[in-house]
């Protein structure tokens, strides 16, 4: 897994936004907002329009060979430095997430 300190410093940024926690997925780390999942954290990649306006690239990773993206991407590193501004991002995607309709529940196997 990654160096914590990443982690440590993007929960830092967000402190003041409530209940904002990292857990642990796909060797990187999910944010989440009381039980809405909107970002992962990964060697400094996170959660599309501002983000591609912005220039920045979506989340990939290599699976059995393949690589698979997904549709979260990179912050700019300007924002991840600007506190406010990254509760900002953080606020809309939560907001969207929050917004989609939650999946079914998984059978534990």
């Amino acid at each position: 897994m990654a160096d914590e300190s990443f982690k440590e410093f993007v929960l830092d940024q967000l402190s003041a936004l409530s209940d904002v926690r990292a857990r642990a997925m796909f060797g990187a780390h999910g944010l989440y907002q009381g039980e809405r999942f909107f970002a992962i954290l990964d060697e400094g990649r996170q959660s599309q329009a501002d983000y591609v306006a912005r220039g920045m690239g979506p989340f990939a990773y290599e699976s059995k060979g393949r690589v698979m993206t997904m549709g979260y991407h990179e912050v700019p590193p300007d924002v991840l430095e600007n506190a406010p501004e990254l509760i900002e991002w953080a606020r809309r995607a939560i907001k969207i997430a929050s917004a989609r309709p939650k999946g079914p529940a998984r059978k534990a196997k």
